[in-house]
């Protein structure tokens, strides 16, 4: 059996995981990833670089920010890659904060059936049109589209 190499150059990295080189060095910098560097000064990542870029993309997915996700990794201890256990432990914490967002989006999707519907964004029936700029004083932003809690949808 043939012993797979410990050490991933970028472009294998890129490759396995599917997330582009600058990307790949975006992440590095953010320190969402480390490599190591030969004596040429080449990025050497190790393996278990594909379970935490595998992680980011997943938290990614579901709507949360690289600085979410750099957050909960320095929870980590010694910076390891999150296991199955600690994907549960994060991804509960993260819970109430999805649930908000598919509230919101759910009650998004349901005020803009009927604009959607006819196409028209009635100016006499849409409740998201705003007479005279009134919204102005909510400040910046879409206030209409926030969650419910906010005043809005």
């Amino acid at each position: 059996m043939t012993r797979l190499p410990e050490l991933l150059t970028i472009g294998q990295v890129a490759d396995r995981s599917g997330v582009p080189h600058t990307a790949l060095r975006f992440y590095e910098e953010r320190g969402l990833i480390a490599s190591d560097r030969t004596s040429g000064n080449q990025r050497r990542y190790p393996r278990s670089v594909l379970r935490r870029l595998a992680f980011i993309r997943t938290a990614q997915r579901v709507g949360l920010s690289l600085e979410d996700v750099r957050a909960a990794m320095a929870t980590l201890p010694e910076g390891r890659t999150p296991t199955k256990s600690d994907w549960a432990r994060l991804s509960n914490n993260w819970r109430v904060e999805l649930d908000t967002r598919i509230d919101a989006l759910q009650r998004l999707r349901d005020r803009l059936t009927s604009c959607i519907g006819c196409g028209c964004l009635s100016l006499r029936s849409c409740g998201l049109y705003n007479t005279d700029d009134v919204q102005s004083t909510n400040g910046p932003g879409a206030p209409k589209l926030k969650p419910s809690t906010e005043g809005g949808i």
